[in-house]
Formats: C-alpha cells, sequence, structure tokens
C-alpha cells in the first residue's frame, strides 16, 4: 500500500465515538496516536456529528478520558447547525429538539429559540432527554410549513458491549413519517464542516484526513469534500458493510493504533 498521499496530510480531522473510544472505554493507543500526530507537526481536530454535547462539554469530556484538547481542536456538528441557522435563518424563531447543551450551543451563536407558535425553523439533534411532546410540536410546525434543519444524519451512537442509541437520524426519520418533511442535514457527510474547517486553518481540502468508523458519514465527508480518508475497523463499520459500499475510503486501517504507525514510517 502506497501511503504517501496520508503521509502528506497536515491537519487530521477525528471522529469519536467508534475511532476513539466508545463510550467511556478508550481504545488501546488512541492517547499516543495524539501524541504522534502532535510529534509530527501535524495539526488535528476532533470532528463529532454527536449533537448531543457542546464544544465546551467535549474539551471537557475529551480531556478526561486522558486526550489532549483545547479549544480549537474541537468541531461539532452543532456548532456547524449554530454557524448556518445563524447565516441562512438569522432573526428567525427556532423550535429545538435536542438537549439543554444543544439549545445552549445554537443560542451561542444567535439563534433566537423559541416554545411558542411563532417558530418558523425546527432543529434537531441527537436528544437524548426526547419526549413525546418535543416531537408532538415539531410535527405541527413542521406541517405549518416550518424549515427542517438537523445537525446530524446518524442512526444510531454505538455504544460498549455492541449496543447503540438511536441518534438524530432516527429521531429525524420518525418527524419525516409523521410529517411528509424531509430535513436538510448540515454535519458529516455535508462537505460545510470541511470547508469551514479549511477556511479556518487554512489547510488546503487536500491536505486533510478525514478519520472514522463510519462510511456513511466519516467517509462521505472526506469524499465529498476531496479530502484523504481513512476508516478504522473499530467501531460500526463490518467487513461486509465494506464490501457491499459502492464508496470506498482511500484507506483502510485496524484502528487509530495502526494509523500512527503508519505516520511514523
Amino acid at each position: 500500500m502506497n501511503y504517501e498521499k496520508l503521509r502528506a496530510c497536515t491537519l487530521f480531522l477525528l471522529d469519536m465515538d467508534g475511532t476513539l473510544y466508545l463510550g467511556d472505554e478508550v481504545f488501546p493507543g488512541a492517547v499516543d496516536f495524539i501524541r504522534t500526530l502532535e510529534a509530527s507537526g501535524r495539526g488535528y481536530i476532533y470532528l463529532t456529528n454527536n449533537s448531543s454535547r457542546a464544544g465546551e462539554d467535549y474539551i471537557t469530556r475529551i480531556k478526561g478520558l486522558g486526550f489532549p484538547c483545547e479549544r480549537e481542536n474541537v468541531f461539532t456538528s452543532g456548532m456547524a447547525t449554530g454557524m448556518y441557522l445563524k447565516t441562512r435563518h438569522p432573526g428567525e424563531k427556532v423550535y429545538a429538539v435536542g438537549t439543554p447543551a444543544f439549545e445552549r450551543e445554537l443560542a451561542s451563536y444567535g439563534a433566537e429559540l423559541t416554545q411558542n407558535d411563532d417558530a418558523s425553523v425546527v432543529c434537531v439533534g441527537f436528544d437524548t432527554t426526547l419526549t413525546y411532546e418535543k416531537l408532538d410540536k415539531a410535527v405541527h410546525f413542521l406541517r405549518r410549513g416550518a424549515a427542517f434543519i438537523a445537525a446530524n444524519p446518524d442512526w444510531v451512537c454505538p455504544m460498549p458491549a455492541g449496543e447503540v442509541l438511536p441518534d438524530c437520524g432516527s429521531i429525524c426519520a420518525l418527524l419525516t413519517a409523521a410529517s411528509g418533511v424531509n430535513p436538510f442535514y448540515i454535519g458529516k457527510p455535508n462537505r460545510s464542516m470541511v470547508d469551514i474547517i479549511s477556511k479556518m486553518t487554512g489547510v488546503p481540502n487536500e491536505k486533510i484526513c478525514c478519520v472514522g468508523d463510519r462510511i456513511y458519514t466519516d467517509i462521505a465527508v472526506a469524499v465529498n469534500a476531496g479530502a484523504e480518508s481513512v476508516l478504522v475497523m473499530s467501531g460500526e463499520t463490518t467487513p461486509e458493510i465494506l464490501a457491499e459500499s459502492e464508496l470506498k475510503p482511500s484507506y483502510v486501517l485496524a484502528d487509530v493504533a495502526e494509523l500512527a504507525e503508519v505516520l511514523r514510517g
């Protein structure tokens, strides 16, 4: 295997759940992988579709798991969604279906959140505090013509012992079934997350590598953005899923520990 293009990448966008850890279980070699990036002068950003936590919450969580992390090392689908609402729906009233942290994230970008009947945007995240009342209100607004914005298309969030949690994509599927309205997804595989980071850092897309365990988000966003990609087989994707997928990553490795070995040459 020729790893020339991979080793030429100067910025690595790293998925977390299923890539660096599962739940509170850090994968062997994952912290050393980050140290390898630092030692080689490469940059890294923890890039997650998980919108249940705000960016500041992720800094605390990532550090608590033993990884180095500062504010500039985190970018979430919630942050990207807040940016999107600010530019595309300024001044509009937003009904959020998400955790309190998701609501705080949107508000930090100027979103005007409402519980009243004046919502013109329904914005959905990975809501671990979901209630039937939220679903009822969201369907009501969508059937009356509200825009449908969603932070991420993931069907499930992987958990230890082979368990999963219903994620934003599953919640949106229910809302679509009830309202007939399809969401516009902000997070991976939408290339906007990579494009925003490229603009912020000055690193061109072709020198960026996306690393993750899911073909339909982590690998797809790299393909859509013209970046390199590494699929790690430590999370959701099985050999059978990879074989059947029309979308292929640039590289397939067992885990980030093997990726560190490759980068060290």
